[in-house]
């Protein structure tokens, strides 16, 4: 099953989340992004592929974990590597908020080319960190092995009012304007699908969509 939570937690995540890790805001927008990529999207593959896949994802969610790190590599290697498919995550936020929203914060941070690098490191260590509650610890250990920060870029990204603004932004429109409960959530060429999947199901569910 995917991860789901209230509508009253959600409005509250990036007050309760960010804040807990000493990591804001609303846009308003009026048109929903569910079945395209945004400029503040991460996206990997060929824009003008045929087929487009958008997952919502959450970095604190297993299933979203198992996903990324057990599914996607195959994926990425068939489809988006070839060119058939434009691939675009968007991110989400479930509990604990801390660690979806640092682990967001800290890929960014990263860069473009070590986002997904970064949020692989986050979805090895979602266990580590649930059981240890060591977020800052964890988090800095990755931003040195994998983002290439130091301690004191790490500290500063951790800390970027502007970061967790727009990180505020980006959720508030996942979910009330592109209405989005649950994740992982997928979105192929416009069809919404709920929950983790398989290879094979992305098999069919693309073919379908390629027409």
């Amino acid at each position: 099953m995917p991860t789901r939570r209230s509508m009253a937690a959600a409005a509250s995540l990036a007050i309760m989340g960010m804040a807990a890790l000493a990591l804001g805001g609303c846009g308003k927008v009026a048109v929903s992004s569910a079945d395209h990529a945004m400029a503040d999207d991460m996206s990997l593959g060929n824009p003008n592929a045929p087929v487009k896949v958008v997952e919502y994802a959450s970095a604190a969610c297993p299933h979203c974990a198992r996903f990324g790190l057990e599914v996607f590599p195959a994926f990425k290697a068939k489809y988006i590597d070839t060119g058939k498919v434009s691939y675009t995550l968007k991110e989400y936020l479930t509990e604990p908020e801390v660690l979806a929203a640092g682990g967001f914060l800290l890929a960014r941070c990263a860069g473009k080319d070590r986002y997904f690098p970064v949020l692989d490191a986050v979805f090895r260590a979602q266990n580590e960190m649930v059981q240890t509650g060591a977020y800052r610890v964890v988090f800095s250990r990755i931003a040195k092995a994998e983002g290439a920060m130091s301690e004191d870029q790490f500290t500063a990204c951790m800390r970027d009012k502007p970061a967790q603004q727009a990180l505020s932004a980006r959720i508030t429109r996942h979910l009330q304007v592109d209405k989005i409960e649950a994740v992982p959530t997928f979105v192929i060429n416009g069809t919404r699908i709920e929950g983790e999947m398989t290879l094979p199901e992305l098999d069919q569910a693309i073919a379908k969509a390629a027409g």
